[in-house]
């Protein structure tokens, strides 16, 4: 049972955010505007996560004098309205098997930003060093081919929600949809990166994810109200557009944020990480099934590089944590062993007078 409910959890956490973009790409292929969609899905997002952070965070509050705490957040939300907005875009001109296939890019983009900005040393040498640098070069290389080459049909369906008329996209499409998608991960990683200071300094997590919807509505407003004119786009009828917009608040933001953070805190970062290929499953099955989407040969080679270099980023991570922490116990051994002989030899002094 130690591993089995983190298990199911990290299984519901994939399903909640596949599943919320297909309904994103459902609802953008009926005709809602993904500017619209991406402002109400942050209003209402903030709506439910301000009780939640008055719940769980109740007596956690931010200093009015931190200034820096609160420019980080800003830019945080900054970085992550932009990186919302090439990921709603590249669904919609692509899919989301591809967006899944480039979520698996945030560990070696992380690793790059991570030795650009010199957080991270590296030993050459050492065989981890080795495999996070070959894990980046392998999934960029799958990121190229799946943008790149789309290749023979593998398996397709009907459409079972919306015609397949309004979902195909022709290969320019399919090409800006992954380089948006490759952008929206590079981003990722960058907000990832900054969303780690935050937490170190702010360690509320509802109430910082609050702020961030909060500011992200705000910010998808100003430009949604110069970009979409017609007040028509910006009436949501009881329709796709509607559920997309719940069921990306209710579901893909507060449930998925919350069942994320408890595994995370049961069996840590690691175990969570390794679940991201996963996604591309559930992407292909539901595409398959729920958009009418088709299975490329460029996709699924593209897919099987990505999540390659994925697991040999994530090897080397798992590599470098171990050696330290046997380091770490070996530090502590050594200085256990220290002690008892100091004591002795003071012993030794001590009857020797």
């Amino acid at each position: 049972m130690g591993t089995l409910l983190p298990f199911v959890g990290m299984v519901m956490v994939i399903l909640a955010q596949v599943s919320s973009m297909v309904i994103t790409k459902a609802a953008m292929s009926s005709g809602v505007n993904k500017y619209v969609l991406i402002v109400y899905s942050n209003a209402v997002s903030s709506f439910i996560l301000l009780p939640c952070s008055f719940i769980f965070h109740r007596s956690v509050h931010i200093p009015l004098t931190s200034s820096n705490l609160y420019r980080l957040i800003l830019l945080l939300a900054l970085i992550g309205c932009v990186g919302q907005l090439c990921g709603y875009a590249g669904i919609q001109y692509s899919s989301p098997t591809m967006a899944t296939a480039m979520l698996n890019l945030v560990p070696a983009f992380t690793f790059i930003l991570a030795i650009s900005c010199r957080m991270e040393k590296q030993e050459w040498r050492s065989t981890s060093s080795q495999a996070k640098v070959l894990g980046t070069i392998i999934s960029i290389t799958g990121a190229f081919v799946v943008t790149f080459y789309k290749g023979p049909t593998i398996l397709s369906t009907q459409s079972l929600v919306v015609p397949h008329e309004l979902l195909s996209s022709p290969q320019l499409n399919w090409v800006l949809g992954g380089l948006l998608l490759a952008v929206e991960a590079f981003i990722n990683s960058a907000w990832y990166i900054i969303q780690t200071l935050v937490l170190k300094k702010f360690p509320a997590v509802f109430t910082v994810m609050f702020y961030l919807c909060f500011f992200n509505a705000i910010l998808s407003t100003i430009y949604s109200l110069v970009l979409v004119r017609d007040p028509v786009s910006w009436k949501l009828r009881p329709d796709i557009g509607l559920v997309a917009v719940l069921y990306s608040a209710i579901v893909a933001t507060t449930f998925r944020i919350s069942l994320c953070s408890w595994c995370l805190w049961k069996v840590g970062p690691l175990y969570v990480s390794m679940f991201k290929p996963l996604a591309i499953i559930f992407a292909a099955v539901m595409g398959i099934l729920f958009l009418g989407d088709a299975l490329s040969l460029g996709s699924l080679i593209g897919a099987i590089i990505i999540v390659s270099g994925f697991y040999a980023v994530m090897w080397g991570k798992a590599k470098e944590e171990k050696m330290s922490e046997d380091s770490g116990v070996a530090r502590f051994k050594s200085s256990n062993e220290t002690v008892p002989l100091l004591q002795n030899r003071r012993e030794d002094i001590r009857s020797s007078v």
